[in-house]
């Protein structure tokens, strides 16, 4: 008996199926092509992202052999959205989280409603990546698609769909619709006046950890699922990843460095403080019930480690190569011990929260004809480590508890990294067991669902481990702190300047 957690990003998808100790029994990742037709625009095909997801979980299931999953769940990306006819076939691309086409209407909800409203209702702080501007911007500038559209669907309901099950999604996606009453979680009637929309076109929404109904029997026969396998309401793929790394209780804060860096602040009682929406740090449900997330994110975590391996590292690939060592392992054991001279802003894409702006771009300070690749590195995972404390010290001032991190990702798996973080941030940080937390995250879902596991305290008892400690060192956090402030100092100076540039 298994179950199998399903995590379908931007870039690509994984599956992983667990015991029910949380132990990993097989996994399988594919990636699919994002479309660019246009400056700005960022599209997936449908078709393409569920040949991906079906291929991973035929992939898992060939792995496990005989210990066929009875119980499934989804993690996704939020925001992204797709038209589908009467029949339930797709009319246009997937219109995907990091698509900027809607800032006109983003712009529009700020005039019509104003921000602290579309917060006080939503959570959501004012940004063109929600799915209600990208249905907005449809209708404006494609009406025979948008009429055309029966419904519109989201990643995760569009999957139950084509595991012939109706178009439904959880509480936590529905959140990044910037539809949904925040304290209600149901489709709000006053949104969705404003916005020209309506809730028959959308999908209907359960919480997470939802029984949702036996998949297809062909589907679950081709996806080479046992007999009678269900499916279960996942959720955000930072909420999954939440609950992936046992971070369920208030002053509980999922870190996950991938190619983009990630907190997740747990709070038992909705807060929606102004400092939050100053910092564009947006609430959702948890797919805890009864509880919720706050979010920042730097926009850059390993991406830009990944350009300074694919610009400037050569020498130290060709090393990993002679080595058999990991390419990255190679470039950080250069990095100098402590904080270093040398000052990035991570805006090389943007940048996250607190500023989030897109017009924002990258700056190094603090060079010399003395500056060594190691400082440089060092100053990477330095500065986007800064950039997520500023977001942390929001979520602080807003009254949030901030106790210890629990870290995920591949970020995760570097001691230098997480010690980095504990030094700056001043916390504890636990690297975990499993680092494809969203994942582990679904998979507990789906074991609450079907009666595996009395409850969600029991799947996390049993199945999310921690692995390793980092505690702040006392003898550098003076250091590290003096740097800190430098970078807050000089924060919103420099993103003024690169927006000029």
């Amino acid at each position: 008996m298994s179950l199998l957690g399903i995590d379908v990003g931007i870039s690509g998808c994984k599956a992983v199926a667990f015991d029910l100790e949380g132990h990993v029994l097989g996994q399988a990742y594919r990636e699919y092509h994002l479309y660019q037709p246009q400056p700005g625009w960022m599209e997936l095909d449908p078709g393409e992202v569920w040949s991906a997801v079906s291929g991973v979980v035929r992939e898992v299931s060939a792995a496990i052999g005989a210990d066929k999953v009875t119980a499934l769940a989804v993690s996704t990306h939020g925001e992204s959205v797709l038209p589908v006819d009467v029949t339930g076939e797709p009319i246009y691309r997937f219109i995907t989280a990091i698509d900027t086409r809607a800032v006109s209407q983003m712009q529009w909800w700020e005039a019509q409603l104003g921000a602290e409203r579309l917060f006080a209702i939503t959570g959501m702080p004012p940004h063109p990546m929600y799915t209600a501007n990208k249905l907005m911007w449809l209708r404006e500038n494609d009406p025979p698609v948008f009429h055309k559209a029966t419904r519109f669907l989201c990643m995760a309901d569009f999957l139950f769909t084509r595991m012939g099950l109706p178009p439904i999604m959880d509480h936590s996606l529905a959140s990044r619709t910037m539809l949904q009453d925040i304290r209600t979680c149901t489709w709000d009637a006053g949104m969705l006046a404003l916005a020209g929309l309506d809730a028959a076109r959308l999908s209907a929404t359960v919480p997470s950890g939802t029984l949702l109904g036996e998949i297809a029997p062909q589907v679950a026969a081709e996806l080479g699922l046992a007999a009678g396998a269900v499916a279960v309401s996942g959720g955000h793929d930072h909420c999954c990843g939440s609950l992936g790394v046992g971070a369920t209780s208030e002053g509980m804060v999922m870190d996950s460095t991938g190619t983009v860096e990630c907190v997740t602040a747990t709070m038992k009682t909705l807060v929606l403080d102004q400092n939050l929406l100053r910092s564009n740090l947006p609430v959702e449900p948890h797919t805890v019930a009864g509880m919720y997330l706050v979010l920042g994110w730097s926009a850059v975590g390993g991406a830009l480690l990944k350009w300074y391996r694919d610009t400037f590292a050569r020498a130290e690939v060709a090393e990993a190569g002679r080595s058999g060592r990991s390419t990255y392992d190679v470039i950080l054991a250069e990095a100098v011990e402590g904080p270093s001279p040398v000052l990035i802003l991570p805006h090389f894409v943007g940048s996250g929260t607190p500023a989030l702006d897109p017009h924002s771009k990258g700056a190094i300070l603090g060079l010399t004809l003395s500056t060594t690749r190691g400082q440089m590195v060092k100053a990477i995972i330095d500065s986007v480590t800064y950039e997520i404390k500023l977001s942390l010290d929001a979520m602080e001032t807003a009254g949030l508890a901030i106790g210890e991190l629990r870290a995920m990702g591949g970020g995760a798996k570097s001691a230098l990294w997480l010690q980095t973080k504990a030094d700056i941030l001043g916390k504890p940080v636990k690297a975990m067991d499993v680092s494809e937390a969203p994942c582990l995250g679904c998979a507990l879902l789906a074991g609450v669902a079907t009666g595996l596991y009395a409850s969600t305290d029991e799947a996390v008892a049993r199945a999310v481990r921690v692995n390793r400690t980092y505690e702040p060192n006392p003898k550098v956090q003076p250091q590290y702190a003096e740097k800190a402030a430098l970078y807050a100092d000089v924060y919103p100076t420099l993103a003024a300047l690169n927006r000029r540039m």
